[in-house]
Parts: structure tokens; sequence; C-alpha cells
């Protein structure tokens, strides 16, 4: 099990900010952050990213870490002229190498944020914490500073921004239903008529309480349902009338799509 050292942030005061990013912050061993920024709006809204270099054997967490992650969180409340920060996670590895579900990042990541802005002088001032994790995870939290020049766009971190948003899982547009009915089970729930081409091991299933995990889908002999049992430490939780997301890969990209979980027969 990875070992977790006492939270002692790595902290370092924020430094003058470049044109559409903050300078790089070492935040941990192996380990280096910052800001970037598109300094453009659309529809009200402006996209800014965490950036996130990890060194050959360092990883940190997506939104929800799994059984021995910690989770990314963002202060933004010194922030001015921006507003309703939206995190867009990528999506993750699915990592058991450790005997352990966790859902990670390795090498080099963008984690978009978009906000709501006016288009006048704004600064985001921004207090990150992140678990960055090899043989042992360290809490690590840096602060940025970033003025939002919005009359002249970075077109570098505005491409930089849009590659990273691909990854980003998106409503189900394709034909048909990627699932049917989620039905509450003793120690789980039951995922009717998935579509063929949906692999069960890249389905991640989250209720929106990091507690509760699952396992992977065991499909049945026909193919035509998948049993999703909770992972160890979550039995005996009620999951009918609750909300399911289910986050998936396909040939085209990552999808989510939502379900809500009915009561059992």
């Amino acid at each position: 099990m990875l070992r977790v050292l006492p939270v002692t942030f790595l902290t370092l005061a924020a430094s003058p900010a470049l044109a559409g990013a903050t300078p790089w912050q070492d935040i941990a061993p192996g380990a280096r952050a910052r800001l970037i920024s598109s300094d453009t709006i659309h529809n009200g809204t402006t996209m800014i990213g965490l950036e996130v270099d990890l060194g050959q054997s360092e990883y940190t967490y997506w939104r929800i870490p799994g059984e021995t992650g910690i989770p990314t969180q963002l202060d933004f409340s010194g922030s001015t002229g921006v507003s309703d920060p939206q995190m867009h996670w990528p999506y993750p590895e699915i990592d058991r190498s450790k005997g352990f579900l966790d859902y990670i990042y390795r090498g080099a990541l963008v984690l978009p944020i978009a906000l709501a802005t006016s288009g006048g002088d704004a600064r985001v001032s921004a207090v990150v914490t992140l678990g960055v994790c090899s043989d042992v995870c360290i809490p690590a939290q840096a602060q940025f500073t970033l003025p939002l020049s919005f009359g002249t766009p970075d077109s570098a971190q505005t491409i930089r921004l849009t590659q990273a948003e691909a990854e980003v899982p998106i409503p189900w547009d394709g034909p048909g239903e990627p699932f049917g009915a989620a039905t509450a089970t003793i120690d789980g729930f039951t995922l009717a008529d998935p579509a063929a081409a949906i692999d069960p091991a890249s389905l991640i299933a989250d209720i929106g309480d990091p507690a509760v995990l699952f396992q992977t889908p065991q499909k049945s002999p026909d193919g035509t349902l998948w049993t999703v049992k909770l992972l160890g430490g979550a039995e005996g939780k009620r999951l009918d009338g609750r909300a399911v997301q289910l986050t998936f890969m396909t040939s085209m990209g990552p999808y989510a799509v939502s379900r809500q979980i009915a009561a059992r027969h």
C-alpha cells in the first residue's frame, strides 16, 4: 500500500506572470506546475488550465482519486473579475498495478478550467492542492496569480487547452444509447443492454462520493447485462434512487452518461 506522508505542504510564493502563463513552480520532487490561459472569451466564459509536469515515476489523481488517492482541490476565492470555476477532467488511466484501484494521470497534464467573466479587468488567484505520488504520496500545495489580458489572446495556450479539452469526456452523441437501465442489486447495480463496442474495463462508475468505488463490470454470458459491484469497504450502501455517472472510452474518444439507479425487483 502507498504510504502518505504527513501534510507538510511545499508552498511557493506567487511570481510575476508571463503572458498567458505563470512561471513554473516546483511542487514536489520530480513535479512542477503552473497556470496557463487562453485570454479569450466565448459566450461569457474564458478558459485557463492547471498544467502539471510529472517525472517518469510520478503521478497525480482524477476527480475521483480511487482507493489510495489524494483529491485535487483548487481555491479561486482570491480572484477578481472571474467566477464559477468549472474543472474539466480528462479521462484518466485506471491503475491497479499496486493492488489497489486508482484513477491517475502520468507525465504532462493540462486540466482545463472554465471561468465566467464579463471581459473587464480580471486576475486569477489560485491555491492548488494535489497529491503527487511515486513510492510515497505527498500532498503538495502551490499558489498562482495570473492576470488575464483579453485584448491579446495567447494562441499557443489556446491550442494546448483545446487539445486537453479533446480528452475530456463529453455527453454521449452516438447512435442509440450506450447503456439501458441501471438497477440496484444487493452489492451494486446492473446495466442493461451495454453497447457491444464499449470495453467494460474502461468504465468508471461513480455516484459523486469518493468513498464509494466500483469494481470492473462483469459481463453476462450473452453480453446483454453488466454487473457492477461495490468495491470492498462500500458494501451495504443503498444505491436505489441515486444517480450514477458512467464514464467510458470508445474508439471515438471518452464519453459520459448518467443513469438513475432503479430499485431492486
